[in-house]
């Protein structure tokens, strides 16, 4: 009797097994089948605003490291940090006491040169003397004089002057220091006119033309904003980097030297364009593709891309005006299956970006 009632209850619950599993698949077929709601965006002709964002820094017109040309103790240094100083003006002095007593020694030489030279000058016009002890008293002469030319440049070597009216900067070095032309006195920088590097990918080099103008925010907090020309670019393109550099002169306004900004340029007039949002592109080993909506249902579509917003990106090429384009629920779309719109999104034109 027992046994029995075991089996009974091992039939039923293998029974309810069974019915439990059936349930559970006949559930999961159930939701494949639900549709994936979606919001979706109804292609059409959008203004695109064909401006391109660069990330540039400002340069000064004219800049220079001073260093000392020879090695030496500093005997004089007047580096007025911060304040505008002449071209020429006297900036260091290295100690030239040696040179000094080379360049007194060589003028001594040379008067005797020139004596002798001139002694034997008027005896050789008399046959006093052969043509080639006068050559080697003129050949005294010309030698003592390059040997004081030579002096006198390493003299002024020990001076260094502003190459430039400019800015000066903070001073590197102290009075008494021995320095080697490895070390930096200070730097010297012209700031009346800045000019403004940028990179551009080499896709827009045809964008980059001299007398071009380009619109510079110098300052993110304040937005202030100046027009700058561009006067030259760089022929070759990084090979690193597929950049193209270029520089503009700033027409107006003052910036610091190394500070950074943003350079806006427009590549062409505005135009119609097919825009969806960045999120809504799926990107493809061959080709980029984009999910549509045709008879309710999900349909994959290859498409070409042109300019990038900050959130949008051009569509040149694999849908239509009038083409149901899915933008959000697109990692849950499969190929045919059902879909629910949920909204109708509209787009939001940006700045084109690199």
């Amino acid at each position: 009797m027992a046994k029995l009632i075991t089996g009974i209850l091992g039939i039923s619950v293998l029974i309810a097994g069974c019915k439990g599993k059936a349930e559970t698949h006949s559930s999961t077929r159930a939701q494949a089948n639900q549709p994936t709601v979606v919001d979706v965006l109804v292609a059409g002709a959008t203004t695109i605003n064909n401006t391109i964002e660069a990330n540039g820094t400002v340069v000064a017109n004219e800049y220079a490291e001073l260093h000392p040309e020879i090695s030496g103790r500093i005997t004089y240094l007047d580096v007025p940090e911060g304040t505008l100083v002449q071209k020429g003006a006297l900036i260091a002095r290295i100690n030239d006491a040696d040179l000094q007593a080379q360049l007194q020694k060589s003028q001594v030489q040379l008067d005797l040169y020139q004596k002798t030279e001139e002694r034997d000058r008027k005896l050789l016009a008399i046959n006093g003397i052969n043509q080639a002890d006068y050559d080697l008293a003129l050949n005294n002469v010309n030698s003592t004089k390059a040997d004081i030319a030579y002096t006198q440049a390493l003299i002024d070597k020990t001076v260094i002057r502003a190459p430039f009216t400019g800015m000066v900067g903070l001073r590197q070095v102290s009075i008494g220091a021995y320095v080697t032309p490895a070390n930096s006195i200070a730097t010297i920088q012209q700031l009346d006119k800045m000019k403004v590097d940028f990179t551009l990918p080499e896709q827009y080099s045809t964008v980059i033309k001299k007398g071009a103008v380009a619109d510079v925010m110098l300052d993110a907090g304040t937005n202030a904003h100046r027009k700058a020309v561009i006067i030259a670019y760089e022929p070759q393109i990084t090979p690193t980097s597929r950049n193209i550099r270029a520089r503009a002169v700033l027409e107006e306004g003052k910036g610091h030297p190394g500070a950074f900004v943003k350079v806006y340029l427009n590549t062409t007039a505005d135009k119609k364009a097919i825009l969806v949002p960045t999120n809504a592109i799926i990107p493809n080993d061959k080709n980029n593709q984009v999910i549509l909506v045709k008879n309710g249902k999900a349909t994959f579509a290859d498409v070409q891309t042109g300019i990038r917003e900050a959130s949008n990106i051009e569509i040149t090429g694999g849908i239509n005006p009038g083409d149901t384009v899915i933008v959000t629920g697109v990692l849950f779309a499969r190929p045919d299956a059902p879909v629910k719109v949920r909204n109708v999104k509209t787009i939001a034109p940006a700045v084109a970006q690199q």
